[in-house]
């Protein structure tokens, strides 16, 4: 019986007690392998027993110090606690480690962003978007890190990006309309923009107030 499997399957199904038991029975026919203390720092944290988490998780790495999911599952703990410098050093030795796909960039981006640097978030969003560029949320992220960075002409084609993933995705219209505004001459457009993203999202509240700031001002 593989009891890490089964332990996982009754974590998705959230059958929490038996996925304690299975991933305890993992760990003592496996004491010196690091996918049961993983598995349970997971589990762990999805109930958020933080401080058990952590040790799970830090045992996993005294265990294989390249041990890349234990390094991100530990990041994603302290981030969720808003603590943003050790997670983004965990993100770090996750992808150091040979973690895969865009997710370990993403979150380490925005370990930056929540830390106040842009400018360092930066190019771990792109990376991200590079490697999962059908993926929304990341290339949406990406577009609205370098509006406040005020790149705006690389921004732009991103938001466009975005909408032809997602025709309507309100947060798109809503930033394209704010680009038009700050960086163009093109109130209109502007507005036009706005518009849509109040048509799919009437209770967006920011949307409506830059469309009836933009009202007011005079040609």
């Amino acid at each position: 019986m593989n009891y890490n499997e089964e332990g996982i399957k009754a974590m998705q199904e959230e059958r929490f007690e038996d996925a304690v038991k299975a991933f305890t029975q993992a760990i003592e026919e496996n004491p010196t392998e690091t996918v049961g203390y993983i598995n349970f720092g997971n589990l762990l944290a999805a109930m958020s027993d933080t401080e058990r988490a952590e040790r799970f998780f830090q045992k996993a790495i005294s265990l294989d110090e390249n041990a890349a999911t234990a390094y991100y599952g530990l990041a994603s703990l302290y981030y969720n606690n808003e603590r943003f410098e050790e997670a983004m050093k965990l993100y770090e030795r996750a992808i150091r480690a040979g973690i895969e796909g865009a997710d370990a960039y993403y979150m380490m981006a925005k370990s930056f962003e929540h830390a106040g640097n842009m400018k360092l978030a930066l190019p771990y969003m792109q990376r991200a978007a590079e490697l999962a560029p059908k993926d929304v949320q990341i290339r949406l992220a990406n577009a609205i890190l370098m509006c406040s960075l005020e790149m705006f002409d690389f921004a732009k084609p991103e938001l466009e990006a975005v909408l032809a993933l997602d025709e309507n995705n309100a947060d798109a219209y809503y930033n394209l309309g704010v680009l038009y505004a700050v960086s163009t001459e093109d109130v209109e457009t502007a507005k036009s923009h706005l518009l849509k993203a109040l048509e799919i999202a009437p209770e967006f509240d920011q949307a409506k107030y830059i469309y009836d700031m933009l009202m007011q001002r005079k040609d």
